[in-house]
């Protein structure tokens, strides 16, 4: 639908960029038509947790330098049981929305200060986990109250918070999640935000994935939502990607000529 998109606008080629869901589309974009995509850029990179993964985390935890992590990284990553503990503590709507979406997703639909708290619970928390300490969540921190009302409206007002739910189990019967397990061979660039939901992914372990890794900033704030939190941020780590890619692209472009 994207690619389609992009050449009705008249665009043969492009650079994609995406988090959270938009991570794994653009990834399959960059997997299943590299020739148009002139790059890859995301602040949620994806890796595979296969045995070689278990084997470099465990390593990591003993030597550092012979998993390929920097200080930085190590403080990041270690202790493993944190990121664990996290993850079982914020995946609970994951496991709901991908096994049984129709449960929850009719009673949001019924009830709107519900659907404002099933919402705003995320930006609370996926923000900066610190957030749930505070007695508002610390919502209003990055965020207008009109912003994050209007996120909830657009699903209360087209009643679609059932349909986006259901995205998730069509997501898990159908084979989108096995993107991870391939390469992405287009230059890619990766914006590290430390608050992200899914852990910090190090440089050196996102070639396991992105091969022709060209970019790798370490953000200085931030979280899930960083386009949303940190629009001036993301939007130029975009531009110092690009500019780089076509850099590369620029010796070809002379021999050519």
């Amino acid at each position: 639908m994207f690619l389609k998109l992009m050449e009705r606008l008249g665009f043969e080629k492009f650079y994609v960029q995406g988090g959270d869901w938009g991570a794994l589309i653009t990834r399959s974009m960059a997997l299943l038509k590299p020739s148009v995509i002139k790059g890859l850029h995301t602040n949620m990179p994806t890796v595979k947790f296969s045995a070689a993964y278990g084997f470099y985390l465990m390593l990591g935890s003993v030597a550092p330098s012979l998993a390929g992590l920097t200080e930085e990284d190590y403080d990041k990553v270690y202790p493993a049981s944190r990121q664990l503990f996290f993850t079982l503590q914020e995946s609970g709507y994951y496991h709901l929305q991908a096994s049984k979406p129709d449960t929850v997703g009719f009673a949001l639909n019924d009830s709107p200060v519900g659907l404002a708290a099933y919402i705003l619970e995320k930006f609370s928390t996926w923000t900066n986990p610190a957030n749930r300490d505070l007695s508002d969540g610390g919502l209003e921190k990055y965020y207008t109250k009109d912003e994050l009302l209007t996120s909830v409206m657009i699903y209360w007002l087209t009643g679609t918070i059932t349909s986006s739910m259901r995205f998730y189990k069509e997501t898990f019967a159908g084979r989108a999640l096995e993107a991870p397990t391939l390469q992405v061979t287009v230059p890619s660039g990766v914006a590290a935000f430390p608050y992200e939901i899914i852990g910090h992914v190090p440089e050196s372990w996102c070639y396991w994935g992105y091969p022709n890794l060209v970019h790798y900033t370490t953000m200085p704030t931030g979280g899930h939502f960083a386009a949303f939190e940190q629009p001036g941020l993301l939007a130029e780590d975009i531009r110092v990607f690009v500019r780089k890619v076509e850099a590369l692209d620029a010796p070809e472009k002379v021999a050519d000529q």
